[in-house]
């Protein structure tokens, strides 16, 4: 029942932009703290971006300044904002919803960023 659905990946330039979707069905994201992890080829899957229900949000140091995430409550979606990509974005990005002892992942969409 509960769904998290990534859209938006693709192929793009070094300096270029994406903006990554994540719609949720299932739960009301208002209440989960959402999160953008990726994980690239022989890598462990890492933190990107976070955002609390209260809209605190967090970045990995290797995306400040770059990426931003946020969330349309009325939609039920998070969005992650990546401008100015370099090729070491390149990674499968998954969407992340959290509220207590529950947890759910995306499936994933891929990013690659070519130099």
């Amino acid at each position: 029942q509960v769904q998290l659905v990534e859209s938006g990946g693709g192929l793009v330039q070094a300096g270029g932009s994406l903006r990554l979707s994540c719609a949720a069905s299932g739960i009301s994201c208002s209440i989960y703290a959402m999160g953008w992890y990726r994980q690239a080829p022989g890598k462990q899957r890492d933190v990107v971006a976070t955002i609390t229900a209260g809209g605190s949000t967090n970045y990995a140091d290797s995306v400040k300044g770059r990426f931003t995430i946020s969330r349309d409550n009325a939609k039920n979606t998070v969005y992650l904002q990546m401008d100015s990509l370099k090729p070491e974005d390149t990674a499968v990005y998954y969407c992340r919803a959290n509220w207590g002892a529950l947890g759910y992942w995306g499936q994933g969409t891929q990013v690659t960023v070519s130099s």
